[in-house]
């Protein structure tokens, strides 16, 4: 009776599908596992660039060039000037409690070389009509030293966000030194830097909203929760494979039952 089973049409396909499904999930169980032992290590790149002691953003970034990998989230400084006057905003980004969109402030920081450092001053509301530049905090004037962290630029290959044709005046999408470097004909530092302090500390009056740090950790646990709970996903995907040859066995246990009992003669009446 088993085999009889086993060679139906309906089992013959039950059982193919039932085991091709398995490695498929094996692999995708493989793939989430590297996914997540690649946001550990690049966990553990960020914390340490973090840790590390602030140094001169043109000792490691210079125009036309490109962030170093390991260097991202760095402490940095900039000594200069803000030239309000080509100052942009970034649009589509939000708040730092993630409920809110609007604008990040970039004002270009004239260095002592006579470079310039895309300064990220931070976060202010869209307003009513986003197609109006936004009222954001004036620049500090006078020479002054900024500290932040280093962010690379934000290319389409890096972000997937492109830069559309017939954006308001003074708006963009992305923060990439490179566009800026050709809109204002003068030399850009690559990245930016993500405003943490400023030296002399300007006015309340004078500072958008921060943006906040990244919540990195180089532990495993954090890992798992940090960015995208990978872990869990790959043995999630590796306990289905292994319940599927489970299911088939209750299904066919199921399936020799009903038949053990269509075929159980009847009791005389």
């Amino acid at each position: 009776m088993l085999f009889r089973i086993l060679l139906t049409r309906r089992w013959l396909v039950l059982t193919l599908v039932f085991f091709a499904i398995i490695p498929v999930m094996v692999l995708l169980g493989r793939w989430q596992y590297h996914r997540y032992e690649q946001t550990n290590r690049q966990n553990a790149v960020t914390a340490a660039a973090m840790k590390a002691p602030p140094v001169a953003m043109d000792v490691i970034s210079h125009p036309g060039r490109t962030v170093p990998g390991t260097q991202t989230y760095r402490p940095v400084t900039a000594t200069g000037r803000y030239d309000p006057s080509d100052e942009f905003v970034i649009r589509q980004r939000t708040a730092a409690g993630g409920g809110t969109v609007g604008y990040y402030v970039i004002t270009p920081l004239v260095t002592d070389g006579g470079n310039l450092v895309l300064v990220n001053r931070g976060w202010v509301s869209s307003g009513a009509d986003a197609t109006v530049y936004p009222t954001v905090p004036p620049a500090p004037s006078g020479e002054l030293t900024v500290t932040g962290r280093l962010r690379p630029d934000e290319t389409f290959k890096s972000t997937g966000i492109r830069e559309p044709a017939g954006l308001p005046d003074r708006m963009f999408m992305r923060i990439d030194s490179g566009v800026q470097a050709a809109r204002l004909k003068r030399p850009v530092v690559a990245g930016y830097l993500e405003l943490v302090s400023t030296s002399p500390t300007p006015p309340a009056a004078d500072e958008a909203e921060l943006v906040p740090a990244p919540n990195v950790t180089t532990t495993n646990d954090a890992a798992v929760v940090g960015q995208g709970v990978h872990l869990p996903y790959a043995i999630q995907w590796w306990l289905f494979a292994a319940l599927i040859p489970t299911g088939w066995v209750v299904l066919l246990r199921r399936d020799l039952r009903e038949a053990r009992e269509q075929q159980a003669p009847v009791p005389a009446a």
